[in-house]
């Protein structure tokens, strides 16, 4: 009985150790942050500020695939701004944009030639379903050429400070794939190139400057000269289809991309009450995945994440409060930041940030001091942001961004002519007697 008494104890307790193993591992790994993804390059963007908020191999350049379309959309975008183009805006189809989607590899919508299609009509297709045709087609009415076109990606791209990318056609497709089609001035065998940080980065750009993309990624079905069309973005509330495991409460875009190089890839956003995440994943092995990954990524962000205010406007550096002043009515300045700093941070972490000014050497004299008249209001330098944490990723489009003006809460005048002279009289004398003492110390040193 003792024997048997001492096994049912034994037994009892292993279970209790496996069950309190099994319930505080979930939680071990999500109170930590930590991120286990299948992905080989992976982002996740606060839009709202550019904070980076998780990051897996960033800056890693890799094929983006039709991830490349955001950069023909905001294009396109930009042209019907500027006037160049409009929505009814009306193009026939080339041999070349025809032998693309005649080409069943690449499962278009089945362009016609001969036949009148809208901007409005292409776009929907090129951003709804991802036709690479359709693409090629507003490539053409917008620059003239594909490889003009292609021209106008790479520039837009330095502009808006992407980084480590290139691009060669407008679709995502690998070059050797479109044959002596190649858009002239690349290279026959080359293939666009995107880091997760750069894609990210156009992505912000997308729905920063054009928010009304947003209404036409988020179609999950739509016509298309008589045909149904779909979204090959499964997180969007795809009626009638199989997909329900895959939708995503407040995603609203943004684009997918497959080649057997760049394997599946996606960019995603979605927002939830004033939040809006961006994310990019790169490289993972099937559909499913791309969105499995993607779901952790948005799980993280809105689950750990939640905007304060850290420093308002007005906030004042203890022990910094003033600046000294030379040929001043006053001998000090008061300064501070010219706005509040706003970020999204993990819950109780907001003791781990701190601020540090940075003053403009410029406008200061050798004593280190501002020299009047000073202006209410001038920028005097910068206060920068301070993490003391393990993990800090910065912002999307670079380190200035966790940075806001110093500037000076009061205007100082110049003093007049008379106290000027005084005052650099008592110098010179102060001075002089400096000069005096010191040397009668050096007679009895």
């Amino acid at each position: 009985m003792n024997n048997n008494f001492k096994k049912v104890v034994s037994l009892v307790l292993t279970a209790f150790v496996l069950m309190t193993s099994l319930i505080t591992q979930p939680f071990t790994a999500q109170a930590s942050g930590e991120l286990e993804l299948k992905a080989e390059s992976a982002i996740l963007v606060d839009a709202g500020t550019g904070k980076v908020l998780y990051a897996k191999n960033p800056d890693q350049a890799l094929p983006p695939a039709s991830m490349t379309k955001m950069m023909t959309e905001y294009l396109v975008w930009e042209a019907v701004e500027n006037g160049q183009i409009g929505w009814d805006t009306t193009t026939q189809i080339s041999d070349y944009a025809y032998s693309i989607s005649s080409n069943n590899d690449f499962s278009g919508v089945g362009l016609r030639q001969q036949k009148d299609y809208t901007v409005q009509e292409l776009y929907d297709a090129m951003a709804i379903n991802s036709d690479n045709a359709t693409s090629i087609a507003l490539a053409e009415l917008i620059a003239g050429s594909e490889g003009e076109f292609v021209k106008l990606m790479n520039q837009k791209g330095e502009e808006m400070g992407l980084t480590d990318f290139k691009f060669v056609n407008s679709t995502g497709l690998d070059n050797k794939d479109l044959g002596d089609n190649y858009p002239e001035g690349t290279d026959p065998l080359a293939t666009n190139l995107l880091s997760a940080r750069s894609s990210a980065l156009l992505a912000y750009h997308l729905v920063t400057d054009y928010p009304e993309a947003l209404e036409i990624s988020k179609i999950p079905q739509t016509q298309f000269d008589g045909q149904t069309i779909n979204n090959w973005n499964y997180m969007l509330p795809h009626e009638g289809a199989n997909l329900e495991q895959f939708y995503y409460e407040g995603v609203d875009g943004l684009k997918t991309g497959n080649t057997d190089l760049a394997g599946y890839t996606f960019t995603g956003t979605a927002k939830r009450d004033n939040t809006r995440l961006i994310s990019v994943v790169m490289k993972t092995s099937t559909i499913e995945e791309r969105f499995e990954e993607t779901k952790k990524l948005l799980d993280y962000g809105f689950s750990n994440f939640q905007a304060e205010e850290l420093f308002p406007a007005g906030f004042q550096l203890e022990g910094e409060e003033t600046i000294p002043v030379a040929k001043g009515k006053e001998s000090a300045i008061n300064v501070s930041i010219n706005e509040a700093i706003n970020i999204p941070i993990k819950a109780d972490e907001a003791e781990m940030y701190s601020i540090q000014y940075h003053i403009d050497e410029d406008k200061l004299n050798e004593d280190g001091e501002l020299v009047a008249p000073i202006e209410k209001g001038e920028v005097i330098g910068t206060a920068e942001l301070v993490y003391d944490g393990e993990a800090e990723y910065g912002y999307i489009f670079g380190d200035t961004s966790s940075q806001v003006d110093l500037v000076t809460n009061e205007a100082v005048e110049k003093s007049n002519w008379f106290m000027l002279t005084l005052g650099a009289i008592g110098d010179f004398f102060a001075n002089l007697f400096t000069t005096v003492v010191d040397w009668i110390k050096g007679l009895f040193s």
